[in-house]
């Protein structure tokens, strides 16, 4: 059995969106290709296939134009621009001469044609025409030669060359010049938007100063190991994952979270790739290779988005491929039924209406201005901190009605301290607060480490050696025996199960109750306070549509209910074991599934099951967590549940974008179609309105990489919070 490939490359030599649709319908029918997806925004080619090599031989024969390379490094990606710069020079000075000729004709185009030597209004034109259109020429010609039809060059070509049979002469050259004119400037915004993607991926570190017994190195973050000791000096980025081991310094890691608060650093603590060292110069111990750091894996997913298209995306492709052919039915029935039954119809009226009609079917301003309107979306997106793994789940978000929050650790802090110990039956506070401690001792749950913490900080101890038989309980507690007793802390289910009498159930805080050779031994109230942000986040997230917000939580009903209070949310479900989360969330699912979709939001480790299970399931506080990467569809690299709020908008924002993109673009076609078809339209006004709708849409799309005020307005509130 073959093994299947996933690898990406990048795309040279391809200008247009229909030629990458028809490279990305022909691989996925190549055999051995399981999926292919040509990103045109970004000019990238995400294949997975059991031969790489037949899949890119498959491109060299559908286009064999289009270069295919392996990912570019920044060096060359600056190369590549300086080369965009000089044919975008070169382009300019051919379209200016060509002008200058087609104005020296309009000039003189009547006196030609009262003198004898009208012939030579010929050469003129023709000269204008073949210096705008010669690169149309040699592409309709390639197109042809691969028995190809329904190409813009190819239709472009009959468009004038028809105008020209008929002598429109000036339209025919001046459609080409102006289609080119316009292609320039098309192709001016789509750069100019993949400079603006290359800008959020030049967070990637291209240099680290490695520590070698010779001295300081410089190398790629590539070849550093893991185990080395890199320096990072003031002012650089952090070039991989690692331990500071001598420094004290401020990292700002706002091109992972985009959050521009700097973050205090000190010998045992964690530097992330991609961070910035602000102050002053830090040594640091790398923990993982370069291809698995935090930012190396935030780049791959940014970069990997376009790969999962949205609905809305397949539907345009789609329609483009049916489009252009039925115009063009539609033009050659014009040019040819009418003169044949209709008296005194001319055929050069008819096949003028006809030449109009296919200079607006062409479907760029579609297959161009969506997937860039998704792809900036995502790219705002990743620079606000937020990870999108695809369009399909800008339009899921787009569509959120209802969102359900974990508890702890995502609406509150999840620090948890202890507030008071109370104590039956005999037992002191601090006996009480010692049993505890030894059960949790080695405990990684936050309420079972804030204990130990109590303990500790009192000047009690505890001797390791007395405590065995550690138990936890699901979603219940922990039980152990400690100096010769049986001690178990848990929850009030854990004390029903086991028949202890212990009075109050109910209580407005967390509480961990202690049982002491199944006597009650009292309760430890601890202390947990929401995040600064989570009233805004939630205030802001009904403001954006969504009608329902829902918090599942294990924690009691008392504290759950106060929570629930203070952000005013709709729902809460409490006391939850980890099987009942899936199960309470799948009774939402099926309440609300005629009302949108629905999201989770968690921390992507404990609440995979659910987060799998949602619409739109969202891990936050993701920063430098693989698996919280890997498991849901939303990545927020930081734990501000106002960054929900933002994923939404900018969801929404996006998706409208593209609506009025798609809207726009049709509703000139159908016009220009219609008018062209009754002969009250021209060429000239065919050849603007296709281009300027393209242009238009293409600027619109560029709209949600830059984003909105309101958006921008919000950061600085959360900053301040």
């Amino acid at each position: 059995m073959e093994t299947v490939q996933e690898k990406r490359f990048r795309v040279q030599n391809l200008d247009c969106a229909a030629c990458a649709a028809k490279i990305e319908r022909e691989l996925q029918n190549t055999e051995g290709v399981e999926a292919a997806v040509v990103d045109f925004a970004n000019l990238t080619l995400h294949l997975r296939a059991a031969d790489i090599s037949k899949a890119l031989a498959a491109v060299a024969r559908i286009e064999p134009d289009v270069k295919i390379e392996s990912t570019l490094q920044d060096s060359e990606g600056d190369a590549h621009e300086s080369t965009e710069a000089g044919n975008f020079r070169k382009q300019v000075g051919i379209i200016v001469i060509a002008g200058i000729i087609f104005a020296i004709h309009l000039f003189f185009e009547d006196q030609l044609h009262q003198r004898p030597w009208a012939w030579v209004e010929y050469p003129i034109v023709i000269a204008a025409y073949l210096l705008a259109g010669w690169s149309v020429l040699i592409g309709a010609l390639r197109t042809l030669r691969r028995g190809q039809f329904f190409d813009e060059n190819v239709l472009m070509v009959i468009a004038t060359t028809g105008a020209m049979a008929i002598h429109a002469l000036s339209e025919a050259v001046g459609v080409m010049l102006f289609f080119k004119v316009g292609e320039l400037l098309q192709d001016m915004a789509v750069s100019k938007s993949r400079r603006s993607v290359r800008g959020l991926l030049a967070a990637r570190p291209n240099r680290a100063l490695l520590k070698t017994e010779g001295g300081l190195k410089e190398t790629s973050p590539e070849k550093v190991k893991v185990g080395e000791i890199i320096l990072v000096k003031p002012g650089e980025k952090v070039a991989l994952d690692g331990t500071v081991i001598e420094g004290v310094s401020q990292v700002d890691t706002s091109p992972l979270t985009g959050e521009p608060v700097p973050v205090q650093t000190r010998p045992g603590d964690t530097v992330l790739a991609g961070s910035i060292n602000t102050a002053s110069a830090l040594t640091v111990r790398v923990t993982k290779p370069f291809e698995a750091s935090s930012i190396a894996r935030v780049l791959e997913l940014v970069e990997s988005a376009a790969a999962r298209k949205a609905a809305t995306e397949k539907f345009i492709t789609t329609f483009a491929r049916y489009y252009t052919p039925v115009v063009v039915a539609i033009a050659a029935a014009i040019a040819l039924v009418p003169p044949l039954l209709i008296n005194d119809a001319q055929f050069s009226t008819w096949i003028y209406r006809a030449l109009v009609l296919l200079v607006i079917s062409c479907p760029c301003a579609l297959v161009v201005s969506i997937p860039l309107g998704y792809f900036g979306g995502i790219g705002r997106a990743s620079r606000s901190g937020i990870l999108i793994k695809g369009s399909m789940f800008i339009d899921a978000l787009s569509k959120v009605k209802t969102v359900v929050f974990d508890k702890t650790g995502t609406l509150t802090r999840g620090v948890f301290t202890v507030d008071r110990v109370v104590t039956d039956n005999g037992f002191s506070s601090d006996q009480v607060l010692q049993m505890a401690a030894a059960v949790e001792l080695h405990s990684d749950h936050p309420i079972g480490k804030s204990i130990v913490e109590a303990m500790t900080s009192k000047g009690l101890a505890i001797d390791e050696s007395l405590v065995s038989n550690h138990v936890a309980i699901s979603g219940k507690g922990v039980k152990a025996v400690f100096d010769g007793k049986s001690i178990a802390v848990g929850n009030d289910a854990l004390l029903h199960e086991r028949q202890i009498d212990h009075g109050k159930c109910d209580f407005d805080s967390t509480v961990a109750h202690v049982v002491v050779d199944n006597q009650y031994a009292g309760h430890i109230l601890i202390g947990d306070q929401l995040k600064p942000d989570a009233k805004l986040a939630m205030e802001r997230l009904r403001s954006d549509g969504v009608s329902k917000l829902v918090m599942l939580t294990g924690d009691n009903a008392c504290a759950a209910a106060s929570v629930a209070k203070a952000l005013n949310l709709d729902q809460f479900h409490a006391e939850l074991l980890p099987e009942d989360k899936v199960r309470i969330f799948e009774q939402i699912l099926a309440e609300t599934k005629e009302d949108g979709k629905v999201a989770f939001v968690g921390d992507g480790i404990n609440d995979a099951p659910v987060l799998a299970r949602a619409d739109v399931g969202v891990a936050m506080g993701a920063l430098g967590s693989d698996a919280a990467i890997e498991t849901a569809d939303v990545v927020l690299m930081t734990d501000a549940p106002a960054k929900m709020a933002d994923a939404v908008s900018i969801a929404k924002n996006t998706r409208k974008i593209v609506l009025q993109n798609i809207v726009l673009a049709l509703t000139v076609k159908g016009i220009f179609i219609l008018f062209g078809s009754f002969g009250l339209a021209t060429m000239w006004e065919a050849v603007f309105a296709d281009m300027g709708t393209a242009l238009l849409a293409l600027l619109n799309a560029t709209r949600a990489f830059r984003g909105y005020p309101s958006l921008k307005e919000v950061h600085v509130k959360n900053a301040s919070v």
